[in-house]
Protein backbone atom coordinates (compact mmCIF):
# COMPACT_ATOMS: atom_id res chain seq x y z
CA UNK A 1 0.00 0.00 0.00
CA UNK A 2 0.92 3.65 -0.21
CA UNK A 3 2.99 5.11 2.56
CA UNK A 4 -0.22 6.99 3.34
CA UNK A 5 -1.57 3.70 4.65
CA UNK A 6 -0.58 1.79 7.74
CA UNK A 7 2.70 -0.09 7.97
CA UNK A 8 1.14 -3.56 8.12
CA UNK A 9 -0.71 -2.93 4.85
CA UNK A 10 2.51 -1.65 3.31
CA UNK A 11 4.34 -4.79 4.30
CA UNK A 12 1.64 -7.04 2.88
CA UNK A 13 1.64 -5.26 -0.47
CA UNK A 14 5.40 -5.20 -0.78
CA UNK A 15 5.37 -8.95 -0.39
CA UNK A 16 2.74 -9.32 -3.12
CA UNK A 17 3.74 -6.80 -5.78
CA UNK A 18 2.34 -8.87 -8.63
CA UNK A 19 -1.09 -9.11 -7.00
CA UNK A 20 -3.36 -6.81 -5.04
CA UNK A 21 -4.77 -6.65 -1.54
CA UNK A 22 -8.41 -7.69 -1.15
CA UNK A 23 -10.65 -6.55 1.69
CA UNK A 24 -14.14 -7.92 2.27
CA UNK A 25 -16.94 -5.51 3.00
CA UNK A 26 -20.54 -5.82 4.14
CA UNK A 27 -21.52 -2.39 2.77
CA UNK A 28 -20.77 -2.03 -0.90
CA UNK A 29 -21.97 0.85 -3.06
CA UNK A 30 -21.80 -1.08 -6.32
CA UNK A 31 -23.89 -2.37 -9.20
CA UNK A 32 -22.69 -5.97 -9.70
CA UNK A 33 -23.61 -5.87 -13.39
CA UNK A 34 -21.30 -2.88 -13.87
CA UNK A 35 -18.40 -4.69 -12.20
CA UNK A 36 -19.01 -7.77 -14.32
CA UNK A 37 -19.15 -5.65 -17.48
CA UNK A 38 -15.67 -4.25 -16.93
CA UNK A 39 -14.23 -7.49 -15.54
CA UNK A 40 -15.20 -9.17 -18.81
CA UNK A 41 -13.10 -6.64 -20.69
CA UNK A 42 -10.07 -6.87 -18.38
CA UNK A 43 -7.80 -8.35 -21.05
CA UNK A 44 -8.28 -5.23 -23.17
CA UNK A 45 -7.22 -2.58 -20.65
CA UNK A 46 -3.73 -2.15 -22.06
CA UNK A 47 -4.58 -2.49 -25.74
CA UNK A 48 -4.44 0.82 -27.59
CA UNK A 49 -7.01 -0.52 -30.05
CA UNK A 50 -9.26 -2.41 -27.62
CA UNK A 51 -12.36 -1.46 -25.64
CA UNK A 52 -10.45 1.18 -23.68
CA UNK A 53 -8.69 2.85 -26.61
CA UNK A 54 -10.59 6.07 -25.86
CA UNK A 55 -9.20 6.17 -22.32
CA UNK A 56 -5.66 5.83 -23.65
CA UNK A 57 -6.28 8.70 -26.06
CA UNK A 58 -7.77 11.10 -23.50
CA UNK A 59 -5.41 10.17 -20.67
CA UNK A 60 -2.73 12.80 -21.43
CA UNK A 61 -5.41 15.51 -21.40
CA UNK A 62 -6.91 14.48 -18.10
CA UNK A 63 -3.51 13.79 -16.52
CA UNK A 64 -2.24 17.29 -17.34
CA UNK A 65 -5.48 18.88 -16.12
CA UNK A 66 -5.28 16.94 -12.87
CA UNK A 67 -1.69 18.07 -12.29
CA UNK A 68 -2.54 21.68 -13.11
CA UNK A 69 -5.26 21.64 -10.48
CA UNK A 70 -3.05 19.96 -7.92
CA UNK A 71 -0.54 22.79 -8.40
CA UNK A 72 -3.28 25.41 -8.20
CA UNK A 73 -4.81 23.88 -5.10
CA UNK A 74 -1.54 23.63 -3.24
CA UNK A 75 -0.57 27.16 -4.22
CA UNK A 76 -3.89 28.34 -2.79
CA UNK A 77 -3.06 26.44 0.40
CA UNK A 78 0.38 28.09 0.43
CA UNK A 79 2.02 24.68 0.42
CA UNK A 80 5.69 24.63 -0.54
CA UNK A 81 5.16 21.47 -2.63
CA UNK A 82 2.75 23.22 -5.03
CA UNK A 83 5.17 23.51 -7.94
CA UNK A 84 6.00 19.82 -7.75
CA UNK A 85 2.50 18.96 -8.93
CA UNK A 86 1.88 15.24 -8.51
CA UNK A 87 5.50 14.48 -7.63
CA UNK A 88 5.83 13.37 -4.03
CA UNK A 89 2.07 13.43 -3.44
CA UNK A 90 0.18 10.50 -1.93
CA UNK A 91 -2.55 9.82 -4.50
CA UNK A 92 -5.63 7.61 -4.37
CA UNK A 93 -7.24 6.63 -7.68
CA UNK A 94 -10.81 5.49 -6.98
CA UNK A 95 -12.31 3.12 -9.54
CA UNK A 96 -8.89 2.69 -11.13
CA UNK A 97 -9.95 -0.10 -13.51
CA UNK A 98 -6.91 -1.49 -15.28
CA UNK A 99 -4.67 1.31 -14.03
CA UNK A 100 -4.31 3.59 -17.06
CA UNK A 101 -4.50 6.81 -15.03
CA UNK A 102 -2.85 5.29 -11.94
CA UNK A 103 0.26 4.36 -13.90
CA UNK A 104 0.52 7.74 -15.57
CA UNK A 105 0.43 9.49 -12.19
CA UNK A 106 3.04 7.11 -10.78
CA UNK A 107 5.27 7.96 -13.76
CA UNK A 108 5.07 11.57 -12.62
CA UNK A 109 6.59 10.49 -9.31
CA UNK A 110 3.39 10.33 -7.29
CA UNK A 111 2.95 7.54 -4.73
CA UNK A 112 -0.26 5.96 -6.03
CA UNK A 113 -2.79 3.54 -4.63
CA UNK A 114 -5.52 2.38 -7.00
CA UNK A 115 -8.73 0.80 -5.71
CA UNK A 116 -11.48 -0.97 -7.61
CA UNK A 117 -14.11 -3.67 -7.08
CA UNK A 118 -13.34 -5.55 -10.29
CA UNK A 119 -10.89 -8.32 -9.41
CA UNK A 120 -9.97 -9.04 -13.03
CA UNK A 121 -9.35 -5.34 -13.65
CA UNK A 122 -6.99 -5.23 -10.69
CA UNK A 123 -5.11 -8.31 -11.83
CA UNK A 124 -4.53 -6.66 -15.20
CA UNK A 125 -3.46 -3.44 -13.48
CA UNK A 126 -1.07 -5.14 -11.06
CA UNK A 127 0.52 -7.25 -13.80
CA UNK A 128 1.13 -4.19 -15.97
CA UNK A 129 2.58 -2.25 -13.03
CA UNK A 130 4.98 -5.11 -12.36
CA UNK A 131 5.99 -5.27 -16.03
CA UNK A 132 6.52 -1.51 -15.96
CA UNK A 133 8.69 -1.79 -12.83
CA UNK A 134 6.46 0.58 -10.88
CA UNK A 135 5.88 -1.69 -7.86
CA UNK A 136 7.60 0.73 -5.46
CA UNK A 137 5.28 3.64 -6.19
CA UNK A 138 2.11 1.96 -7.40
CA UNK A 139 -0.10 -0.71 -5.83
CA UNK A 140 -3.73 -1.80 -5.97
CA UNK A 141 -6.37 -2.86 -3.48
CA UNK A 142 -9.78 -4.48 -3.83
CA UNK A 143 -11.86 -2.40 -1.42
CA UNK A 144 -14.86 -0.02 -1.55
CA UNK A 145 -13.78 3.58 -1.12
CA UNK A 146 -16.23 3.97 1.78
CA UNK A 147 -14.46 1.17 3.64
CA UNK A 148 -11.05 2.70 3.06
CA UNK A 149 -12.32 6.03 4.37
CA UNK A 150 -13.16 4.43 7.72
CA UNK A 151 -9.55 3.50 8.40
CA UNK A 152 -7.47 5.98 6.39
CA UNK A 153 -9.25 9.31 6.69
CA UNK A 154 -7.11 12.34 5.92
CA UNK A 155 -4.16 10.33 4.59
CA UNK A 156 -4.04 11.34 0.91
CA UNK A 157 -2.92 14.55 -0.79
CA UNK A 158 -4.83 13.92 -4.01
CA UNK A 159 -7.88 11.76 -4.83
CA UNK A 160 -9.08 11.06 -8.35
CA UNK A 161 -12.31 9.36 -9.39
CA UNK A 162 -12.63 9.27 -13.16
CA UNK A 163 -15.39 7.79 -15.32
CA UNK A 164 -16.87 5.95 -12.32
CA UNK A 165 -19.61 8.03 -10.70
CA UNK A 166 -22.07 7.23 -13.51
CA UNK A 167 -21.65 3.51 -12.82
CA UNK A 168 -22.58 3.34 -9.10
CA UNK A 169 -25.95 3.39 -7.28
CA UNK A 170 -25.00 6.25 -4.92
CA UNK A 171 -22.40 8.67 -6.35
CA UNK A 172 -22.80 11.07 -3.41
CA UNK A 173 -21.44 8.37 -1.10
CA UNK A 174 -18.31 8.15 -3.27
CA UNK A 175 -17.83 11.92 -3.16
CA UNK A 176 -18.22 11.90 0.63
CA UNK A 177 -15.60 9.17 1.00
CA UNK A 178 -13.18 11.06 -1.26
CA UNK A 179 -13.56 14.09 1.01
CA UNK A 180 -12.87 12.03 4.12
CA UNK A 181 -9.77 10.42 2.63
CA UNK A 182 -8.15 13.75 1.76
CA UNK A 183 -5.86 15.65 4.09
CA UNK A 184 -6.87 19.29 4.68
CA UNK A 185 -5.90 21.31 1.62
CA UNK A 186 -5.98 18.21 -0.57
CA UNK A 187 -7.34 18.20 -4.12
CA UNK A 188 -9.97 15.88 -5.58
CA UNK A 189 -10.67 15.53 -9.30
CA UNK A 190 -13.88 13.88 -10.49
CA UNK A 191 -15.13 13.16 -13.99
CA UNK A 192 -18.46 11.98 -15.32
CA UNK A 193 -21.05 12.65 -18.05
CA UNK A 194 -23.70 15.36 -18.12
CA UNK A 195 -27.36 14.35 -18.49
CA UNK A 196 -29.20 16.06 -21.34
CA UNK A 197 -30.32 15.24 -24.91
CA UNK A 198 -26.92 16.20 -26.33
CA UNK A 199 -25.05 13.86 -23.98
CA UNK A 200 -27.42 11.03 -24.89
CA UNK A 201 -26.77 11.67 -28.57
CA UNK A 202 -22.99 11.93 -28.22
CA UNK A 203 -22.12 9.57 -25.33
CA UNK A 204 -24.52 6.75 -26.14
CA UNK A 205 -25.86 6.94 -29.70
CA UNK A 206 -22.66 8.38 -31.18
CA UNK A 207 -19.95 6.73 -29.08
CA UNK A 208 -21.57 3.29 -28.63
CA UNK A 209 -23.66 2.77 -31.77
CA UNK A 210 -22.36 4.99 -34.58
CA UNK A 211 -18.63 5.47 -33.99
CA UNK A 212 -18.29 2.35 -31.80
CA UNK A 213 -15.73 4.04 -29.59
CA UNK A 214 -17.25 2.12 -26.66
CA UNK A 215 -19.01 -1.20 -26.33
CA UNK A 216 -22.80 -1.01 -26.47
CA UNK A 217 -24.30 -0.83 -23.00
CA UNK A 218 -21.25 0.84 -21.47
CA UNK A 219 -23.40 3.70 -20.18
CA UNK A 220 -26.87 4.10 -18.72
CA UNK A 221 -28.32 7.53 -19.50
CA UNK A 222 -30.35 7.56 -16.28
CA UNK A 223 -27.11 7.44 -14.26
CA UNK A 224 -25.55 10.49 -15.94
CA UNK A 225 -24.94 13.41 -13.56
CA UNK A 226 -25.38 17.10 -14.31
CA UNK A 227 -22.65 19.52 -13.21
CA UNK A 228 -25.15 21.16 -10.86
CA UNK A 229 -25.87 17.82 -9.21
CA UNK A 230 -22.18 16.96 -8.83
CA UNK A 231 -21.43 20.45 -7.58
CA UNK A 232 -24.13 20.06 -4.93
CA UNK A 233 -22.73 16.68 -3.85
CA UNK A 234 -19.28 18.20 -3.48
CA UNK A 235 -20.45 21.30 -1.63
CA UNK A 236 -22.59 19.24 0.74
CA UNK A 237 -19.51 17.28 1.84
CA UNK A 238 -17.54 20.47 2.50
CA UNK A 239 -15.51 20.74 -0.70
CA UNK A 240 -14.76 24.08 -2.35
CA UNK A 241 -15.02 24.05 -6.14
CA UNK A 242 -11.78 24.91 -7.90
CA UNK A 243 -12.39 24.41 -11.63
CA UNK A 244 -14.55 22.63 -14.19
CA UNK A 245 -13.77 21.70 -17.79
CA UNK A 246 -15.38 19.81 -20.67
CA UNK A 247 -13.77 17.07 -22.75
CA UNK A 248 -14.54 17.15 -26.48
CA UNK A 249 -13.99 14.92 -29.52
CA UNK A 250 -14.13 15.53 -33.26
CA UNK A 251 -14.86 12.21 -35.04
CA UNK A 252 -13.64 13.59 -38.38
CA UNK A 253 -10.21 14.68 -37.18
CA UNK A 254 -10.13 12.15 -34.31
CA UNK A 255 -8.89 14.93 -32.04
CA UNK A 256 -9.67 15.34 -28.34
CA UNK A 257 -9.43 18.66 -26.51
CA UNK A 258 -10.54 20.47 -23.36
CA UNK A 259 -12.91 23.46 -23.45
CA UNK A 260 -15.32 25.32 -21.19
CA UNK A 261 -18.44 23.67 -22.65
CA UNK A 262 -19.53 20.89 -20.25
CA UNK A 263 -22.56 19.58 -22.17
CA UNK A 264 -21.24 16.00 -22.39
CA UNK A 265 -18.05 14.73 -20.70
CA UNK A 266 -16.61 16.94 -17.99
CA UNK A 267 -14.15 17.04 -15.09
CA UNK A 268 -14.41 19.00 -11.88
CA UNK A 269 -11.63 19.82 -9.43
CA UNK A 270 -12.52 20.53 -5.80
CA UNK A 271 -10.47 21.15 -2.69
CA UNK A 272 -10.83 20.22 0.97
CA UNK A 273 -10.43 23.38 3.07
CA UNK A 274 -7.47 23.70 5.39
CA UNK A 275 -9.80 24.27 8.34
Amino acid sequence: MSSALNSSSTSNDQNNNSAFNSTESTTINVDPSEVEKFNNLASEWWSNTGAFATLHEINPLRLNWIEENVKRGYQHAANKTAEQGLAGKKVLDVGCGGGILSESMARRDADVTGIDLGTENLKAAALHAEQSQLENTLRYQHIPVEELAKTHAGQFDVVTCMEMLEHVPDPSSIVQACYELLAPGGVCVLSTINRNPKSYLFAIVGAEYVLRLLDRGTHDYAKFITPAELDKMALNTGFVRQDIIGLHYNPLTKRYWLAQNVDVNYMIAVQKPLV
